[in-house]
């Protein structure tokens, strides 16, 4: 018996160490799904994980138990035909439904409720209409959310008036109760002036970026902060002192714990130049002044790190910001991916996508009426062409105190590219408290291996064993992953040509 348990404790510390803690359970692929499905992960309500999933006019939501067996497969018949977008806000106990569709030249935006199995609990409720609408419109309305899920922000912009945006706002609590409307008009002195990052807070105080740039598509030389609360009927306007710099790729967050704004973007110190550093600006939103306002530039070492090859001074040009992780002292994590693509040869930088990241535009609020129409997300005309490469490779993860100042600093390597998609490329992110898990697609030979490399508060990197008990013919696509517990996410997969989706627990 003293032999049976030292070979217990012997397997269970091997397996501690070796990383075999993850169990990976595969949902069986739905043969009746199109193969060029859309699909969102809406999360876990009532230990349920329920998926949506769209396919030209048809909608579902498939709900799967724990073992990943999908035990109801909901079609959305009471939703319209051609709708724009889709947008879900989980509960413990229930999620929302937010869409909107045109019928005729009127544009609607609609809200559903649903439960644990998908179905609607109630009729779908009208949250505001616009009129006046051309057939060929795009999405005008966008939906925020507090970071407690207490405050629901629908808005729109009309942009007829290019020197005053029309910025009309609707702030609803957790039951879509109407608890203030709004319509406010902005200044846009400058002939390229735009709204972007629009955020918030648990109080329903609404932040965004009014930003201008000496043309579209360019550095931005001027940034003001526009706030409005939750119960005025206007804004106010606060200019960032960027003077002798450049930003690009702002960011905006809310930290509700300290009652603050933080804006965050890389800078160069020339026009479209390199990206010296990162810039970091704090607003205070009891006091109502600027806090901090300072700049960290990146030191050669750290650019070297970065890159890995090449001119260390361009390091950072295909770094785009992807997420900003607060801390309940007041400081924060930034991290970045470096992304860009190619068509035929053709390399595009980041001066080739229109407002900044290549995986989302800043600007992803709508307006109507607006001379410019829809902003893309590629604007070079190249992507005409058929073939177009992807690329995804190393990642930086960047710890800053309180004050602004860099404390750590480390690098995830990855070189990772596809053609014609960039589904499989990439990362997903775990925060399981006491670290960040990374993972993503590692080539091997011809197929792509799920890798996880987790990062500890003090910036130090384990890079943990490929997953033990991988199935063959499963390609991952990290990216799309959404965390629905403490330890747990779900990500997206192909098997055969058919989505479907594995969940993982650590």
């Amino acid at each position: 018996m003293k032999k049976i348990s030292l070979l217990l404790i012997w397997i269970l510390t091997s397996a501690s160490i070796h990383g075999i803690g993850q169990q990976i359970t595969y949902s069986e692929p739905d043969r009746e799904d199109a193969r060029s499905m859309g699909f969102e992960v809406i999360g876990k309500i009532s230990g349920k994980v329920l998926v949506y999933k769209n396919y030209r006019d048809l909608n579902f939501i498939c709900v799967f138990d724990n073992n990943m067996k999908m035990v109801q497969k909901q079609k959305l018949n009471y939703l319209p035909e051609r709708m724009l977008s889709t947008d879900f806000q989980l509960y413990p106990d229930f999620a929302y439904l937010f869409y909107q569709y045109q019928r005729r030249n009127v544009l609607y935006a609609m809200a559903v409720k649903l439960d644990a199995d998908g179905n609607k609990i109630g009729d779908p409720i009208q949250l505001d209409t616009t009129n006046n609408i051309s057939s060929s419109s795009n999405k005008v309305y966008s939906v925020l959310f507090s970071d407690d899920k207490q405050k629901i922000m629908l808005f729109k912009i009309s942009s007829r008036n290019e020197r005053m945006h029309i910025l009309t706002t609707q702030l609803f609590d957790k039951e879509l109760n109407l608890l203030k409307r709004s319509r406010v008009g902005i200044d846009m002195p400058q002939r390229n002036d735009f709204l972007s990052e629009f955020i918030i807070d648990n109080d329903g105080d609404m932040a965004c970026i009014r930003a201008s740039g000496t043309s579209q598509n360019d550095n931005i030389n001027k940034v003001t902060l526009v706030t409005k609360k939750a119960n005025e009927d206007y804004v106010r306007l606060s200019d960032l002192s960027i003077k002798g710099i450049y930003l690009d790729d702002i960011r905006i967050k809310a930290d509700n714990l300290n009652r603050h704004y933080i804006v965050t973007s890389y800078f160069s110190k020339l026009r479209r130049g390199n990206i010296d550093g990162l810039y970091y600006y704090l607003w205070d939103k009891d006091l109502q002044k600027e806090m901090l306002n300072t700049t960290t530039a990146f030191n050669d070492e750290f650019r070297a790190d970065a890159k890995g090859d090449g001119n260390p001074k361009t390091a950072f040009n295909d770094f785009f910001l992807k997420n900003i992780i607060l801390r309940k002292d007041g400081g924060f994590i930034v991290i970045s991916e470096s992304a860009y693509s190619s068509t035929r040869g053709n390399t595009l930088s980041r001066w080739d996508y229109l407002y900044g990241s290549p995986y989302w535009s800043q600007l992803d609020y709508y307006s109507w009426n607006s001379p410019l129409g829809y902003y893309p997300w590629w604007r070079s005309s190249t992507f005409n062409t058929n073939l177009t490469r992807y690329y995804a490779d190393n990642v930086t993860v960047i710890s800053f105190d309180p004050q602004g100042k860099m404390e750590w600093s480390n690098v995830i390597r990855k070189s990772q590219y596809d053609d014609n998609t960039d589904n499989f490329i990439g990362f997903g992110m775990l925060n399981a408290g006491d670290r960040l898990h990374f993972l993503f697609n590692v080539q091997e030979k011809r197929d792509n291996i799920l890798s996880d490399q987790s990062i500890a508060p003090n910036g130090q990197i384990n890079r943990n064993p490929t997953f033990k008990n991988l199935d063959r013919g499963y390609s991952f696509m990290p990216r799309h992953a959404k965390q629905v517990g403490a330890r747990q996410l779900i990500i997206p997969c192909q098997y055969r040509g058919y989505t479907c989706f594995a969940k993982i627990d650590y």
